[in-house]
């Protein structure tokens, strides 16, 4: 009888003349998935108790529903940025540290407009929330690379305004990221359309990134942009430009909620996004 090549080499993986690692069979079947959730216009304020709570019940319900995510992002408004000597901006870096896997944060107009005088500025934002030696950081723009995907990070503030837009220097960052060719995700805080139909041009100018025009057509069309998530309106979108999937998630606190607050799951495999809205009540 003749033996295979194949029967000949399990034979001696049986007597343990070849051995096979754990490592190896590891580095064979790299993992392709993130599982994370997007929180964006939570507006903790120090003196809305209520508000506080929201999110101290938020990391409660994460980390005893979620506990196999890769991260968290939170996408701006994340504070109401109105107390004095960063009070509220250390409050929810507190709160938030105490989620069971690492949260990655960007500013909305909130943070980009301090009110008082001495309510946080970029270099404080900067320090307190992107120097993070797991991000690649420019300026306030950040990227994460994690199991084969890159997370890109950018601000699309404007400093003492409620509007917003990508910088040459903003723009100039996504491409290099996006030149590296891998699935790559956008989180930031102005949404790129007027997808809920607004027909004032203040509205429009407030909400709808600026210069989305020029975005769209420099970032937009790279095939391997697979996902963005915005905020800033508090309404819930899901649309696609240019194949890649734009998704603007409701608004933490979102008040006809009744105390159920939003957030969004999703978990990308093999560059197919799964997502779903999930409540803390």
């Amino acid at each position: 009888m003749s033996i295979t090549r194949r029967i000949f080499i399990k034979s001696l993986v049986a007597m343990g003349l070849i051995p096979i690692t754990t490592e190896a069979k590891e580095k064979s079947t790299p993992t392709k998935n993130l599982k994370f959730i997007h929180i964006t216009d939570s507006h903790m304020d120090l003196a809305d108790e209520n508000s506080v709570e929201a999110m101290e019940d938020m990391v409660t319900f994460i980390n005893k529903n979620y506990k196999e995510l890769d991260f968290v992002l939170f996408g701006g408004d994340n504070f109401n940025n109105n107390a004095t000597k960063d009070d509220d901006a250390l409050k929810f870096k507190k709160i938030i540290e105490a989620l069971h896997c690492p949260s990655y944060v960007v500013r909305g107009n909130k943070e980009s407009s301090p009110k008082p005088k001495d309510g946080i500025e970029r270099k404080a934002f900067k320090e307190m929330f992107i120097d993070n030696k797991e991000l690649k950081v420019d300026n306030l723009n950040w990227m994460l690379e994690k199991n084969d995907y890159i997370i890109l990070g950018l601000d699309s503030c404007v400093d003492s305004g409620n509007n917003g837009l990508y910088t040459k220097e903003t723009i100039e960052f996504a491409k290099k990221a996006l030149d590296l060719k891998k699935p790559t995700v956008i989180l930031n805080h102005h949404p790129y359309t007027n997808y809920w139909g607004g027909t004032k041009k203040e509205d429009i100018h407030k909400y709808v990134l600026n210069n989305t025009e020029e975005v769209q057509k420099k970032i937009f069309s790279y095939k391997n942009l697979i996902l963005t998530l915005s905020g800033h309106k508090h309404i819930d979108s899901i649309t696609e430009i240019q194949n890649t999937k734009v998704i603007v998630t409701r608004g933490f606190v979102r008040p006809l909620d009744l105390d159920q607050y939003p957030m969004r799951y999703v978990e990308l495999k093999d560059n197919k996004i799964e997502e779903k809205l999930v409540y803390t009540s």
